[in-house]
């Protein structure tokens, strides 16, 4: 550890899944100096879990693999990340840890330092997000209890949209259960966040302006920015909706579930399973949910899985120039977004009459302008920081109140 990162304040960015727990260490020099030190991952959560920290070049930091039946479960694993991080920061300089949370509802508008009231709160909405909320909210628990002077914000995916109208956060449903929580959430909001923030230093014109978002990975979802500020998104109450996605299927008539209820004798797990792992460019191909897979093949249905993944793109940024009155810039950012270059020609071909024209030769570079200078439409490729995005959140949390930190 160097001597220039041996004074600063370490913050430790948690994104935790069913599978797998995601993480990365930051040592801050205030709110707005931070500077990534380690990232890596837990997986194999309950079968034979691998722990993996590197660096910025990928070097490799710690490793520890369990065998299965070793019986490592969450606690213990947590346990031999935060002691590896304090060894890796030095003594005493994890000041706190931030946490990707999938909903927030719409009560909360920003990020939240965690009390007991507020993980009340949180708990309250694992209803509505049965798939993601509670690993989301497990670590917390556990960090409470291995470290309980450490101060914990809990960052939301869906805080960004907030900001959007009453209207575009409505569902055609009897008014008692859009009082009950059936309504337009919007996720990825932590991704579309950060691009909002470093758009001025890329395109002045776009961070003012009437910008499209289109985070496209194994998740997969767009936002229409208007001066950086979410009016609309294509995900809504829960991460199933709008464009097709690695294993979900995007848009989907309702009528559908019913059928499949009705008809195909499912039951609603088997129903969940199949719309959540079972759909998407895996199910349309029958080949891969990986886009890096499906381009390599000669299938012709792995053909057609792409073909509809463009299709839904074109028609949801159609949509959502629609709720902006307009469209000065498209980003593309997210895995697929940002490294697929084949998929990004065929939105821009598809989507020229909006105004875009596609340089060819920068897209392949991977831009980051992937647009000809005499486009109406500017197109960007610009790659996402989630994790940055929470640091940023949990700094300005805790690092403004220091005689709240831990010792």
């Amino acid at each position: 550890m160097s001597s220039a990162t041996a004074h600063k304040d370490g913050i430790v960015v948690i994104n935790a899944g069913s599978s797998s727990v995601k993480f990365a260490v930051y040592a801050a020099g205030g709110r707005d100096s931070l500077e990534q030190t380690a990232r890596g991952e837990i997986e194999g959560l309950g079968l034979a879990p691998h722990f993996l920290a590197t660096d910025g070049s990928g070097a490799v930091l710690a490793e520890k693999r369990w065998k299965k039946g070793d019986k490592a479960g969450l606690h213990d694993l947590l346990k031999t990340l935060i002691e590896w991080i304090e060894d890796h920061l030095g003594p005493g300089r994890l000041a706190a840890a931030g946490h990707r949370v999938a909903l927030g509802g719409l009560g909360h508008s920003a990020p939240v330092r965690i009390d007991g009231a507020e993980m009340e709160k949180l708990r309250a909405l694992v209803p509505l997000a049965p798939l993601h909320q509670p690993h989301n909210l497990e670590p917390i628990g556990i960090l409470k209890k291995l470290h309980p002077g450490l101060p914990q914000v809990a960052c939301f995916d869906t805080a960004f949209h907030r900001t959007m109208p009453k209207v575009a956060e409505l569902y055609g449903l009897p008014r008692r259960l859009i009082d009950a929580g059936a309504q337009r959430y919007g996720f990825h909001g932590l991704s579309y966040e950060y691009i909002a923030s470093v758009l001025p230093k890329t395109d002045q014109k776009a961070a003012s302006g009437r910008t499209v978002v289109a985070h496209l990975g194994s998740g997969a979802s767009m936002c229409a920015m208007a001066a950086g500020r979410s009016v609309a998104t294509t995900m809504g109450f829960s991460p199933l909706s709008g464009i097709l996605m690695g294993t979900r299927p995007g848009e989907l008539d309702p009528g559908i579930v019913i059928w499949l209820l009705r008809e195909r004798g499912m039951d609603v797990d088997q129903v969940e399973s199949m719309l959540y792992r079972e759909s998407g460019l895996a199910g349309v191909s029958g080949v891969s949910s990986d886009m890096r897979a499906l381009l390599a093949s000669d299938d012709p249905r792995a053909r057609q899985a792409i073909d509809l993944f463009v299709y839904r793109i074109g028609r949801e940024l159609a949509s959502l120039a629609a709720a902006l009155q307009g469209l000065d810039a498209l980003v593309f950012t997210g895995g697929i977004g940002e490294n697929a270059a084949p998929v990004r020609a065929a939105v821009c071909r598809q989507s020229a009459w909006l105004g875009i024209a596609l340089d060819e030769a920068a897209n392949a570079r991977g831009g980051p302008r992937i647009s000809t200078p005499d486009s109406r439409v500017s197109v960007w490729v610009i790659p996402t920081d989630e994790e940055m995005t929470i640091a940023r959140h949990t700094a300005a949390i805790v690092l403004a109140q220091p005689e709240q930190r831990a010792s």
